[in-house]
C-alpha cells in the first residue's frame, strides 16, 4: 500500500447553504473519496452526523497538507 492510499484528505467548508445543520462553514471536514460522486462536481464529506454524504464541490477547498510531517497529519486523524 503506497503512502499516497493510506493519507487522508481534508477540505475547507466555505458554504452550507441547504445544510446549515449538517456544515460549519470554516470547519475542516474528511473527504471520502468517490470517484462516481466527483464525476457529478460532488464530495463525499463526513459531516457534522458523523456519516458521509454528499455536497457540491463548490461547497469546499481542498487542503494540501505536507507528506513530509507525519505528525502533522496525526492531528488531523
Amino acid at each position: 500500500m503506497s503512502i499516497k492510499s493510506t493519507l487522508k484528505q481534508f477540505a475547507i467548508c466555505v458554504k452550507n447553504d441547504n445544510y446549515p445543520a449538517s456544515l460549519e462553514t470554516r470547519k475542516i471536514y474528511e473527504i471520502i473519496p468517490d470517484e462516481k460522486a466527483n464525476q457529478h462536481q460532488m464530495m463525499r464529506i463526513i459531516d457534522e452526523s458523523g456519516e458521509d454524504y454528499l455536497y457540491p464541490n463548490s461547497y469546499f477547498i481542498l487542503l494540501e497538507l505536507p507528506r513530509e510531517n507525519p505528525e502533522l497529519l496525526a492531528l488531523f486523524s
